[in-house]
């Protein structure tokens, strides 16, 4: 995202056939964590998630004493394999995404954008997205950018798959109760940064009973800070919970950042709601009424 003071732009409000996402700058929390977050991160001037940095502290803290445990043989791999596979089920469910931005002044909105897309399929089975309604833009001092699209797709639903591992480092830190389950810390961080491409960088915490991710925590990558058209991201902390009882998908996303732009500071916040999640079969048609703003389901003929 982008100072719509530095640019003089407005809000892009994006194609309705894409997603949306945004990175972190986060007040650093490299003054107060230790050497191992310092290790993971080196954010520099980038600001660390206001929220997402205490889990981060908090986490690293607990996990400190493991951080020389060795990672379970074929661990990383089997993440990713089921990653794969995660990815794949989920291009074969319906769901609604609500993003909700917000600018913050003197810790209330002031600004904000909104919407809701449902992530749909035509007759003939082609994945489509959709606004429920006409997205609501009233931000004052921030423009979203493509960047901020596609994190929303690719990077706040962060899965490590079969076909990204080859992108990331990954460190095994040892291990932490998260939501009841116990988990495996894996750090991931980019090999390198490459062109026109998104990234994350943080944490995942992977349940060591079934292998799937139950939280994750970190930022989108690269930022981009330029004196002129600095482009900067939230960071955000996202949640999965099984869906069906079975695939483990994401239900919620947070961010609330500090992006340090060469005009000055700003404070945002993010929530992404991902719900209503329904697995789409051959036997069915998904419509969309746009009077009633809604979604349909009718049976296909026999």
């Amino acid at each position: 995202m982008q100072n719509a003071a530095t640019t003089g732009t407005a809000i892009d409000a994006g194609n309705p056939n894409r997603s949306a996402r945004m990175n972190p700058a986060m007040a650093s929390t490299e003054q107060s964590a230790t050497k191992l977050v310092k290790h993971a991160f080196k954010l520099g001037r980038s600001a660390l998630s206001i929220g997402a940095a205490k889990i981060l502290i908090v986490s690293l803290a607990a996990i400190l004493s493991d951080a020389r445990a060795e990672m379970p043989a074929d661990l990383i791999r089997s993440v990713a394999r089921l990653g794969s596979k995660l990815v794949a089920e989920r291009d074969h469910y319906t769901y609604t995404q609500t993003f909700k931005f917000y600018e913050i002044k003197n810790g209330v909105p002031a600004g904000r954008y909104e919407e809701i897309r449902d992530i749909t399929f035509t007759g003939n089975g082609e994945r489509v997205e959709r606004h429920r309604k006409p997205p609501i833009m009233q931000l004052q001092r921030m423009r979203l950018t493509d960047e901020d699209f596609r994190d929303l797709r690719d990077v706040n639903p962060f899965v490590l798959t079969s076909e990204t591992i080859r992108f990331y480092r990954v460190r095994y830190k040892g291990t932490e109760e998260v939501a009841g389950e116990s988990c495996h810390v894996l750090q991931m961080r980019p090999r390198q940064i490459l062109y026109e491409q998104r990234f994350f960088d943080g944490l995942l915490w992977i349940s060591s009973a079934h292998g799937n991710v139950v939280r994750a925590a970190g930022r989108p990558v690269p930022q981009f800070h330029r004196i002129e058209d600095s482009n900067l991201f939230p960071g955000f902390e996202t949640h999965y919970e099984p869906v069906d009882g079975e695939h483990w998908f994401p239900v919620k996303t947070l961010g609330d950042d500090i992006l340090p732009f060469p005009s000055g500071n700003q404070r945002v916040r993010i929530r992404i709601e991902y719900s209503d999640y329904k697995r789409f079969t051959a036997t069915s048609t998904v419509t969309f009424d746009s009077r009633e703003g809604r979604l349909g389901d009718t049976e296909a003929p026999k």
